[in-house]
């Protein structure tokens, strides 16, 4: 008798800790009044630092709305493009807001919002540059932040590929700017935004890698959280505020997002 209430006590104590492990994040959120959302700095206009070194940009302002929206503190930590996911899946962070696109293999590790804004991925070059497809790269040196939808897509579609995967966006940018890499495989919004700040370097689009919304992304078992997240971003697509911050940072009106 003693051996069996000792086995039900140990399913007891398994049960209770896988409750724990699956803890309501959105509760937890609401509960301790803070919020922890990864951001990216270096990724302008999404995200990066003005000349007091603070943080400006679409996600930083998207990261405030959802804070106030859930009516708690912030706070922001930087992240990358390698280590985005990775900081979601060991809890280092509650929400990832990084103009993040959904592939399949992503969504086997997180989850992902509704989009909340439109962008494509291209490489871009000199006007001289003659490639115009993965297949016409050649000996052409490709900077890519390492991690990102970018990297990955250009390493499957040219194998063969001289790719320069870069720590994060800002030193793929630099690269290429610098001269170090003949080309740049990029967001649009942020080679629109590397050509304003660097008028001598020319930023001409080679070819388009595919369309890539951004995504919010939480962890893979927060049904709740990915669900308030997807009604925010349908409510402030509804009363102006995204159409707002595609104005002020993307210097565009937000097109009809696609739908999950």
């Amino acid at each position: 008798m003693r051996s069996l209430f000792a086995g039900l006590a140990a399913l007891a104590i398994a049960a209770f800790g896988a409750a724990e492990a699956k803890a309501d994040k959105l509760q937890d959120i609401l509960s301790k009044g803070v919020v922890r959302i990864g951001v990216p700095l270096d990724a302008p206009p999404f995200g990066s630092q003005d000349a007091n070194r603070k943080a400006i940009g679409f996600d930083i302002e998207m990261a405030e709305m959802v804070a106030k929206g859930l009516g708690v503190k912030l706070e922001m930590q930087q992240i990358t493009g390698a280590n985005r996911i990775p900081f979601l899946m060991t809890d280092k962070v509650d929400i990832v807001i990084s103009v993040m696109g959904l592939t399949p293999e992503r969504a086997k590790q997180i989850q992902f919002t509704a989009p909340y804004a439109n962008t494509f991925l291209a490489v871009y070059g000199a006007k001289s540059s003659t490639v115009s497809s993965p297949e016409t790269i050649g000996s052409a040196r490709v900077a890519a932040a390492k991690g990102t939808t970018q990297e990955l897509a250009i390493s499957a579609a040219a194998p063969k590929a001289s790719l320069m995967r870069t720590e994060d966006d800002a030193t793929a940018a630099a690269a290429y700017i610098t001269g170090q890499a003949d080309l740049l495989a990029t967001n649009s919004i942020v080679a629109q935004a590397l050509a304003k700040q660097n008028p001598n370097k020319e930023f001409e689009r080679k070819f388009v890698i595919r369309r890539s919304p951004a995504h919010m992304g939480v962890q893979m078992d927060q049904h709740n959280l990915v669900r308030w997240l997807d009604g925010f971003i349908f409510f402030n697509s509804m009363n102006g505020e995204l159409d707002r911050l595609h104005r002020k940072y993307l210097d565009m009106p937000m097109d009809p997002l696609p739908t999950l």
